[in-house]
């Protein structure tokens, strides 16, 4: 077979021809084999300058260089590459343009394209022992990759975010990460969850930007509500019912269970009754499946004053985000805080008196019915990446992964 079939048959490297193939086996099994090329740049073929693109036909020098492609069969493949530096009247000595070798790339094209579509399924690791690269040379090839698909973020027509944060690592650290809602794209991320921490967004997103934002949904953090009407002052903000419900059965639900079971420590089979109960209290009515478990929870209810008023007033509470009328909202709310005032359950009063001066936001789903349940979604996502590189410590990468993963419907 002639040495331009076997350049057709192997690799096609357009404007080169094989001179020489060699086969190594190493070891005794032979189980890692190498293949070695050597390519020669073809004669009579005008050369393009890889800096202005211009058609050239002065060779200024040559320069070897050694090149990985994918693999023949079971050989690890290397390329020697006789790379031509053309003489360009506008750039001066430049690198012939190759279109399936980048400049200064010790890989070819089409093995880089392979790396990073197995990045997107298998941890780095995996993916350099598999073609025998060293882990930076794989994470460089992916970061570039994404660069490239991506591009850079497009903030233009955001009109209403959502924003939470996430635990990056133990210790209490923290990132915080911005979508578009209604598209499931990811805008940002950033490290941290205090004001400072999210002002790089919004100096991202500019003046004209900020002004055009018409809500923002996120949890009760005074932190973010701070920072996004001192940004946004246009902009409604949205608290989630997620987080409400949430912090309603820590501080009132809970609290009335552990009270409530301390006063009957005397009756110990009352007192199992009320402090196994946990879960069928936060639970919600309708996730309850089993009979049994219905028939406990309702004597419960009934031999229980105060866990039967906290439990009836939690699921009202989560009436208020069904409303599309502001008016009827409010109204709903003051004959909610009236009754919990009311019910002289101590952590009850207490939470609803720390809950009213977040009614505002509260109030605003009626108007933009948002909510950070999507958010909770793609931060499990985010662990499952995490968890697959063994955590990152380049953030613009850990980024670029998370905007690939979330790249928005319709886009």
């Amino acid at each position: 077979m002639s040495k331009e079939k076997v350049t057709q048959l192997l690799g096609g490297w357009e404007g080169y021809r094989v001179s020489t193939i060699q086969r190594f086996d190493t070891g005794k099994n032979q189980e890692h084999p190498k293949l070695w090329l050597e390519l020669l740049p073809l004669k009579r073929r005008r050369m393009q300058c890889s800096g202005c693109g211009k058609l050239v036909s002065a060779v200024h020098d040559y320069v070897e260089r050694w090149v990985r492609d994918l693999p023949v069969f079971d050989a690890t493949t290397h390329l020697l590459v006789i790379r031509r530096r053309v003489l360009c009247p506008c750039c001066g000595p430049k690198l012939e343009h190759l279109s399936w070798l980048e400049r200064y790339a010790r890989v070819t094209s089409r093995l880089a394209e392979n790396v990073a579509r197995l990045c997107q399924i298998l941890p780095i690791k995996h993916v350099a022992n598999y073609y025998n690269l060293n882990w930076k040379t794989v994470k460089t090839i992916d970061k570039r990759h994404l660069l490239k698909t991506l591009g850079p973020i497009d903030l233009t027509g955001v009109r209403v975010l959502a924003m939470d944060e996430f635990a990056i690592r133990k210790g209490h650290r923290y990132a915080t990460l911005i979508v578009e809602p209604y598209t499931k794209r990811a805008l940002w991320l950033g490290r941290g969850n205090s004001r400072e921490s999210i002002r790089p967004f919004f100096e991202l997103l500019g003046r004209d930007g900020c002004r055009k934002i018409e809500a923002v949904a996120m949890d009760m953090n005074a932190a973010f509500t701070n920072e996004v009407r001192a940004q946004c002052p246009d902009a409604r903000v949205v608290y989630d019912l997620f987080h409400v419900v949430a912090k309603y059965g820590r501080e009132v639900v809970d609290r009335v269970r552990v009270d409530e079971a301390n006063r009957l420590r005397d009756d110990k089979k009352a007192r199992k009754v009320v402090k196994s109960s946990r879960w069928l209290l936060l639970r919600n009515a309708e996730n309850i499946k089993r009979d049994s478990d219905k028939i406990k929870l309702h004597d419960l209810l009934e031999a229980n004053q105060n866990l039967m008023t906290v439990y009836v007033l939690k699921d009202d509470l989560k009436r208020l985000w069904d409303f599309r009328c502001t008016k009827a909202a409010l109204c709903f709310w003051g004959d909610w805080y009236q009754r919990a005032i009311e019910s002289e359950v101590v952590p009850l009063i207490r939470f609803a008196k720390l809950l009213k001066p977040y009614l505002s936001g509260i109030i605003s789903h009626s108007l933009y019915p948002l909510h950070t349940s999507l958010l909770e979604g793609i931060n499990n996502k985010i662990k499952v990446i995490k968890r697959m590189a063994y955590g990152f410590l380049d953030d613009e990468y850990f980024f670029l992964k998370i905007r690939a993963a979330f790249p928005g419907i319709g886009r």
